[in-house]
């Protein structure tokens, strides 16, 4: 009797340690359109977010109607379609040399792309789409029937050294900074720091002084805090001087594929402390190693097309674009590229590390993003049919899709009110 109670505490111990990391369980036997129909289900009921899908200075216009189905990767017709319910829009600046000329043109620049999407929200598409600027505002506009638009900036560039612009571009809707990009800035040291802008390895050792202030002021009006892009040091520094729960708005895991933009498992267990969550991203060498002959055919197409940096490829024409995917098409032939099931495996390994609680899901479509089977908003059923397939439940699929990062974006408005009865 003694040892039948040992062995009942001993499984009761072991289901409570899976539940605690949240794994999934293993499905039960059912055929493909069995499983296929119950993820079928699952996808239409969960609220699907995207944290990262990025937008040419040209957005919605003639040339890039976000309205209609074309060449780019999130568009209102391929998001209907793959049942992705929300994306952040990007407001991305890429770095250049720090002077008062190139912070106003990046000023400039950053409204041009908040420009953008409210016109897209607001004058183009108003019946189908519609600007989040709370967590209560998602659910609203979700639950009418129509798309939710929310607001990312990537780069904190954009506000040069004046932290007055946090307030103004939290007005018109970012919910949340990546502190730095490519390259160093004033705020924290970039994960891949830049040659021509005359990057050392480490600039602030991690966060500045000045980096610390620009926290403090996101915490204040409630701007998450984005940790994607910079440093490992910068992470640990952001995690710790954060007063509300970090995003990484865009990353993958480190363990699976060694590059700068992932999280090493000290940052990941460091996310887990502050209460954030990380946005497993479908991007691909962040995804799965690529080969150096992978590599060098793909440098040759880049120059063919004349792209030396992320801005040129985004505002790249939809014929340009064409044929660069047919051009990578070809390449990915001949090495594959990283799929769905490559994909699942980085938000397998970060949910039994640090807990379902902390992970999420993100894309990077239409700034590098996108894997075989998730190359477009209108594959988005895939990811949820994977995951199903690895036995999670709905109520797991949709704390990844969306409950994490809501619970986190939650929080933030709730410190951000805290404060600013107390300044």
């Amino acid at each position: 009797m003694a040892r039948h109670m040992v062995r009942i505490c001993t499984l009761i111990i072991a289901v409570c340690l899976i539940a605690a990391c949240g794994a999934p369980s293993e499905s039960p036997e059912m055929t493909e359109d069995e499983l296929v129909a119950k993820a079928r289900g699952i996808h239409d009921r969960v609220l699907t977010i995207d944290t990262h899908d990025d937008i040419p200075f040209n957005f919605a216009t003639e040339e890039v109607d976000p309205g209609k189905r074309g060449g780019r990767q999130v568009d209102l017709p391929k998001m209907e379609e793959g049942g992705l319910d929300a994306g952040f829009f990007i407001v991305f600046v890429g770095q250049t040399e720090r002077t008062p000329e190139n912070y106003e043109k990046a000023k400039v620049d950053a409204m041009k792309k908040f420009d953008a999407i409210h016109r897209m929200t607001e004058e183009m598409y108003p019946d189908r789409i519609e600007l989040a600027y709370t967590t209560d505002d998602v659910l609203r506009i979700h639950e009418s029937g129509k798309l939710v638009a929310c607001i990312g900036i990537e780069n904190g560039y954009v506000i040069g050294k004046d932290l007055s612009l946090l307030k103004k571009y939290q007005e018109l809707g970012a919910r949340y900074i990546t502190l730095a990009h490519g390259g160093h800035n004033d705020i924290a040291d970039s994960s891949t720091p830049r040659d021509r802008l005359g990057d050392g390895e480490a600039e602030h050792n991690g966060v500045s002084a000045f980096g610390q202030e620009v926290i403090a002021e996101m915490n204040r009006v409630g701007i998450m805090v984005d940790v994607s892009h910079i440093s490992k040091q910068a992470m640990l520094d952001a995690a710790k001087y954060s007063t509300a729960p970090v995003i990484a708005s865009h990353s993958s895991v480190a363990a699976l594929c060694d590059h700068p933009r992932n999280m090493d498992d000290e940052q990941l267990m460091a996310l887990k402390a502050n209460g954030g969550v990380m946005q497993t991203v479908a991007f691909n060498p962040y995804v799965k190693k690529v080969s150096e002959a992978k590599s060098a055919a793909t440098d040759s197409l880049r120059q063919a097309f004349g792209i030396t940096g992320f801005q040129s490829f985004r505002d790249m024409s939809e014929e340009q674009r064409a044929a660069y995917d047919q051009g990578m098409e070809e390449i990915n032939k001949t090495w594959p590229r990283a799929n769905v099931q490559d994909f699942v495996d980085h938000i397998d390994y970060a949910v039994k590390l640090i807990g379902l609680d902390h992970v999420g899901i993100s894309s990077d479509f239409d700034g590098g993003g996108g894997i075989d089977g998730w190359n477009n908003a209108a594959e988005t059923f895939n990811v949820t049919l994977e995951l199903v397939r690895r036995g999670y439940t709905e109520e797991q699929i949709a704390q990844l899709w969306s409950g994490n990062l809501l619970r986190v974006w939650r929080e933030v408005e709730r410190i951000a009110a805290d404060l600013q009865k107390t300044s």
